[in-house]
């Protein structure tokens, strides 16, 4: 029997939330080391000391964001991959997956690429496991279109990756939304995995 969600319980669901999203717009924005607890609850409209309530402190809440961010595009890839598409458009459909999760979650893009050396070696380990299954996926998906060894197709994939992963850095966020972005990237992604040698 599963246990009825309260209104305090979703409140503090919400305010989680909250902490998590404006959190990884700060880092983003300023690095992990230019932010505080305090700039933080200010951003959700708690004091500093109340973050306490939801995290341990401002490097178990980007362990949180990392270690989720990870774990949310394992399990979309893995969604996309188990379709029943034929390879090639399976692979098109990973892209276009990746594709729109980059320009939606570009600021912990961002925190990625900049502040993955602030984790916890916990944390750490388990982003890196989730990346390498990731990446493990797409190899999978990749190998039935291009005759390579897995060292080739591990350099497409990461190379493909670069590529997407840029958005945050190449385009600015008015752009991120547009259809044609999307598209383009899409394009570019997948005749880079395609490419011949």
């Amino acid at each position: 029997m599963t246990t009825p969600v309260t209104a305090r319980d979703r409140a503090k669901l919400e305010r989680t939330d909250a902490i998590l999203h404006h959190a990884a717009l700060l880092f983003a924005d300023r690095g992990y080391t230019g932010v505080s607890l305090e700039d933080i609850g200010a951003a959700v409209g708690v004091s500093g000391p109340a973050v306490y309530r939801h995290f341990a402190g401002k490097q178990a809440l980007l362990g949180a964001i990392l270690v989720q961010v990870s774990h949310d595009l394992l399990s979309g890839g893995r969604a996309v991959a188990d379709s029943d598409h034929d390879d090639d458009a399976r692979m098109d459909a990973l892209v276009r997956f990746h594709v729109g999760f980059a320009l939606a979650n570009a600021p912990v893009i961002q925190v990625q690429d900049r502040d993955v050396a602030h984790l916890s070696d916990s944390d750490r380990a388990q982003v890196r496991r989730l990346q390498r299954s990731y990446v493990d996926l797409w190899i999978d998906c990749l190998a039935p279109l291009r005759s390579a060894g897995t060292d080739e197709l591990r350099l497409r994939v990461q190379a493909c990756f670069g590529l997407i992963n840029s958005t945050p850095h190449s385009t600015r966020s008015a752009a991120r939304g547009h259809t044609s972005t999307a598209e383009v990237l899409a394009a570019m992604a997948s005749a880079a995995l395609r490419a011949a040698t």
